[in-house]
């Protein structure tokens, strides 16, 4: 009887550590408190050396040259039909790795300032509303609980969708002469 107690502890203690923690970078934008999975993020750089590139939608920035590779930057209170990000001393660009089609693709976010990386659980993410958030629900993975107060998780890949990132590499491809202009 003890070999059972002890045997459905064991399966007790599995389920508690198969219930996934995932871990988040949270970040400020437009005073409201974001986050996206810290999987996705390659890292977090200091807003400046921005190219422009002509003719490209209003939430595309430009490109960066990232030890020698172009990055094209994403103004994400733009793509979500806001007014452009005000570049302050705490305004960062948060480097993540897109997927599409088994290809990865590096674009960089502008956002407000960057606040901690958190764990949520996977029981502490709500569904993504239907209504009463400022932007589109495809864009929203969930909403996460943390101290009472909810964080509004992105769908990377939603947010950045086949057509945003077929704009973006074109907008690489523009900025390769400019940046190579710059660095000689």
């Amino acid at each position: 009887m003890g070999a059972l107690v002890k045997s459905s502890d064991r399966l007790a203690a599995v389920e508690v550590v198969a219930e996934e923690q995932n871990q988040y970078l949270t970040f400020l934008l437009g005073g409201e408190m974001f986050a996206i999975g810290i999987l996705n993020i390659k890292e977090i750089i200091e807003y400046g050396s921005l190219t422009e590139v002509p003719m490209m939608p209003e939430f595309i920035r430009g490109v960066i040259n990232l030890r020698g590779a172009v990055v094209p930057v994403v103004d994400l209170s733009a793509r979500f039909g806001r007014k452009r990000t005000e570049v302050t001393r705490r305004t960062c660009i948060v480097i993540i790795e897109v997927e599409t089609n088994e290809e990865k693709h590096d674009v960089g976010l502008v956002v407000d300032a960057v606040s901690e990386v958190l764990e949520i659980a996977a029981g502490e993410i709500e569904p993504a509303p239907s209504f009463g958030t400022k932007i589109r629900a495809d864009f929203i993975h969930g909403m996460g609980k943390v101290g009472g107060k909810f964080v509004i998780i992105l769908s990377v890949n939603n947010v950045l969708s086949l057509d945003d990132l077929a704009i973006l590499e074109h907008a690489a491809g523009e900025g390769v002469p400019q940046l190579a202009e710059q660095q000689a």
